[in-house]
């Protein structure tokens, strides 16, 4: 045999790796894994985030009383209360049930919107970065209108013209969060459309949806959902001040931003009971941060 065709016993060892490391699937997504379980500190953020959907989900089971019902005579019952243990809010509705089917509506509002905002954000957001010239022309100064208003005052703004209700604030929320998306997919895509592999591919024929849908959607997808899933934590925010406000959710719907606006005049009488839903929207809002920041850093192949 060739000697140059025979493997060296290095090369046979790394051939062996490869092959049991391809049996386990320990490819990038096995090293994303691998580097996540190394975390602590977001696998306890994952482990509170899905003990709180699980709890939202299934409020309907473990929900103690019906969230609508109260009762003026227990009204503003401090936390530790017998069959209440959160205590009770201005009407006597028991609070650890309200909480419960409050994050429906809050965990509704805070994904929902990032969720249409990463599609629509993508597509728009690639179609400038691989199209570029006039096309990229059009859809970035477009998107630089929306940067000249403050998130906040343009979330208010829309929902203010349209109407208050869960989904026109949800609609307002989509087109806050549409232009960053934009802004990241077109940098991520400008940065890889003339990598050799997509050259490669426009010289064999391949069209350009073919070259986007099979190579380019690949290489951008990581980055532009991991900074969607950091825009969680604002999107619960914002919609939490736009129930506050009177522009989302309405009375009697239990939601943690219209909660701490109706329980606002009682941070005198009952303040740990007022503070509840606050805490529960800094907690989700904090996790769903912690955890975006733990998958970029498990994402970085350089990491």
């Amino acid at each position: 045999m060739n000697s140059a065709t025979t493997p060296t016993a290095a090369e046979a060892e790394l051939a062996i790796q490869a092959r049991q490391a391809v049996a386990k699937g320990q490819g990038y997504w096995g090293g994303v894994w691998k580097r996540l379980r190394r975390d602590p500190l977001t696998i306890a953020c994952a482990v509170v985030l899905l003990v709180m959907l699980l709890a939202i989900v299934f409020a309907g089971v473990i929900a103690p009383h019906d969230p609508y019902q109260g009762s003026m005579i227990r009204r503003l019952r401090p936390i530790g209360t017998p069959n209440y243990p959160l205590g009770t809010d201005e009407l006597g509705r028991d609070m650890l049930t309200r909480l419960l089917h409050g994050g429906r509506l809050s965990w509704f509002m805070g994904i929902t919107p990032v969720a249409l905002a990463f599609v629509i954000g993508t597509a728009l957001g690639v179609l400038a970065g691989f199209a570029g010239g006039k096309v990229n022309m059009a859809i970035m100064r477009t998107t630089d209108v929306f940067y000249a208003f403050p998130s906040v005052l343009l979330a208010v703004a829309i929902s203010g013209a349209l109407g208050a209700g869960i989904f026109n604030a949800i609609l307002a929320l989509t087109l806050v969060f549409v232009p960053p998306i934009i802004r990241v997919a077109e940098s991520v895509t400008t940065g890889v459309r003339n990598l050799d592999f997509v050259d490669a591919a426009r010289a064999s024929g391949a069209s350009a949806f073919t070259i986007v849908r099979v190579h380019v959607l690949g290489n951008v997808l990581g980055p532009i959902f991991v900074y969607a899933t950091s825009l969680i934590s604002v999107c619960l925010i914002l919609a939490s001040g736009l129930s506050f406000l009177g522009l989302g959710t309405k009375p009697p719907e239990p939601e943690w931003g219209l909660m701490l606006n109706t329980l606002r005049t009682a941070i005198y009488v009952q303040p740990w009971v007022a503070v509840l839903p606050g805490v529960c929207i800094f907690v989700t809002s904090i996790c769903f941060n912690l955890l975006s920041d733990g998958l970029r850093q498990a994402m970085d192949v350089k990491g």
